[in-house]
Parts: structure tokens; sequence; C-alpha cells
């Protein structure tokens, strides 16, 4: 898996790990079990660790962000709106007409299969988009 991103010698996907576990509680666990949610939808993911630290899958361009607050662990499709979502998981976000997001709180369960359906096919979005848009 690539990695890019780096800060302070360290590479974006240690950032990463470094956050999860610096959250230390039910926001930690839920990021770490969407990154491997991501990862399992798409071996070939790019970690990045960018805007003052959020960390970011890539490929082709950005498929989500993960970002934590204190009430909610929040991913966000840069392409969203442009995804089919049957599931219903956006949740957030929803008045735009690019992104879409994920909000999930404490206690919440992201169906898995529904999930990597939206990975694999913001994927696709980026590796088809002949502009090569990369927000």
């Amino acid at each position: 898996m690539k990695k890019s991103g780096a800060s302070q010698g360290q590479s974006a996907s240690e950032l990463i790990s470094k956050r999860i576990a610096e959250l230390g509680d039910w926001r930690g666990e839920t990021l770490s079990r969407m990154r491997k949610l991501i990862k399992e939808a798409d071996p070939d993911v790019v970690e990045e660790w960018k805007w003052m630290g959020t960390p970011i899958w890539s490929h082709d361009g950005i498929i989500c962000t993960g970002e934590s607050y204190k009430n909610v662990v929040k991913l966000t499709f840069s392409k969203g709106a442009s995804l089919k979502d049957p599931a219903r998981l956006f949740n957030s976000s929803l008045e735009g007409n690019v992104r879409r997001a994920i909000d999930i709180r404490e206690g919440e369960e992201v169906d898995e299969s529904a999930f990597k359906t939206l990975v694999r096919q913001a994927v696709a979005l980026n590796s088809s988009d002949p502009k090569g848009f990369r927000p």
C-alpha cells in the first residue's frame, strides 16, 4: 500500500494509526473498523494525511475523508452525490451537489457490504474521470 502526506518523518498510515490510538474510545474503534473496510474494498487504496490532520483515502483521487468529532465519526465522500446509495448510508451533507457524508454515532453499525460498494463505486468514478478532478 502506498502512503503519502507524511509529516514529521511518519507515514500517513502511521499518523492515521496514531490518531485512532489517541481517540481511545468508540470513535477510534469506529474509524479503525471503517479504515479496514476501505482497505478490503480497495487493496490499492492510498492513505494520506492532509489539511492539518485529516485522514484521507484515495485512489486516482479522493475516495473519502475520515474525521472524528465529539459525537460522530464522519466519512465524507468527495463525489458522493454521484454514487448510487440504495442502502441509504449517506445521512449528512445531503444538500450539496458534490459531496455526501456518513455520520456514525456511538453504538451505530454500518452495513459493511453497502459501504464497500460505495468505496468501489468511488474508485471506479475517480478512475473514469477524464478531467482528473482531484478535490
